[in-house]
């Protein structure tokens, strides 16, 4: 279920494109033309409006639909018939374009408020696989795959300080009452005779994620596919509204075939890079034939598990470093 907050950005987000003038007239109103809101979501968007904390996302997010309603890009100030929002909605796989807003079944729009993260993913469907598109299979534990004496050496050292009655012997036999033990037991800080084998876990993942991921990039061809996959350059163009810490976020994002007509991929590498979990940096340098000069743009891909230290199933986060407005193939809304 989205959180508050997002329900706040998103909605009022496409909200604002009604041109309804006024935010509160417009949450008052409830207009049907925003599909996909119940009553229900409408509650909790009046609670958070009385709720000054809220009001900075109320603000910026209805900035933005307001901008994309007049933008030349945009709506060119025709007020849509109606707008989709997608909601808690989960598809069974990785969507083509992320957007979060249909708008006359046209306009695709993504809204990314103080967040850089571009994907959440098995670990196998990134560094054994295509990339973000969900093509390779995702089963097994990644961890136990790739550095499997290492987190059993972890899990020992842990073991011990919770408890050994209270766990099994081996950390592939971990049940759920198991894991919700060691949760709350890790939650803040690791016990002091786990602080070695954990590096040693941390080292281990990191090198043997990065090593299967370059083993598996391909040629020059491929990597340019990677890379739009990481982006989420889809098969239609779609727009992000959102913010960054540098302020509001309004961009158009091309698909391949308009990327293709600008830039060349020239070098993608990744590497792994020591820290206080598993991290995996990516770089890649492109060719702008426009402007004349090479991009570098920049991410990293934090393998971890998803609810805490044994507790969900290992996730690759997929982290874009370089700001928004300076990625080849992100254009700013005019």
């Amino acid at each position: 279920m989205p959180t508050v907050r997002t329900e706040v950005t998103e909605i009022t987000t496409g909200l604002a494109m009604l041109g309804l003038g006024d935010l509160d007239w417009a949450l008052a109103a409830r207009p049907a033309e925003l599909a996909g809101v119940t009553d229900a979501h409408w509650d909790r968007l009046a609670a958070a409006r009385a709720d000054a904390g809220y009001e900075p996302d109320f603000s910026t997010a209805w900035a933005n639909g307001l901008a994309f309603l007049r933008a030349a890009d945009g709506l060119r100030g025709r007020v849509p018939l109606r707008i989709e929002w997608k909601g808690p909605d989960k598809l069974p796989q990785v969507a083509d374009v992320p957007a979060d807003l249909r708008v006359d079944r046209v306009y695709l729009v993504s809204c990314k408020y103080l967040s850089k993260v571009l994907a959440n993913l098995a670990p196998a469907s990134l560094f054994d696989g295509p990339g973000v598109d969900g093509g390779s299979p995702r089963a097994g534990d990644w961890f136990a795959a790739v550095a499997p004496t290492e987190l059993q050496d972890f899990f020992a050292a842990v073991r011990s300080d919770v408890g050994a009655s209270a766990l099994p012997a081996l950390a592939a036999d971990l049940d759920r009452p198991g894991r919700d033990l060691l949760k709350q037991s890790l939650a803040r800080t690791l016990p002091p005779g786990a602080a070695s084998a954990y590096e040693s876990f941390v080292r281990a993942v990191g090198e043997r994620s990065a090593a299967r991921w370059a083993a598996r990039l391909g040629d020059l061809a491929a990597r340019e596919r990677l890379l739009w996959r990481l982006l989420r350059l889809g098969g239609a163009p779609y727009f992000v509204l959102g913010s960054s810490a540098a302020g509001a976020m309004r961009l158009r994002i091309d698909t391949p075939w308009d990327w293709r007509q600008r830039y060349r991929l020239r070098a993608f590498e990744v590497w792994p890079e020591p820290a206080g979990q598993p991290v995996v940096r990516w770089q890649a340098s492109v060719r702008d034939a426009q402007a004349g000069g090479d991009r570098t743009v920049r991410g990293h891909v934090e393998v971890r598990w998803s609810h805490g230290r044994f507790s969900g199933a290992p996730e690759a986060k997929v982290y874009l470093d370089t700001p928004h407005a300076a990625v080849p193939g992100y254009t700013e809304l005019s």
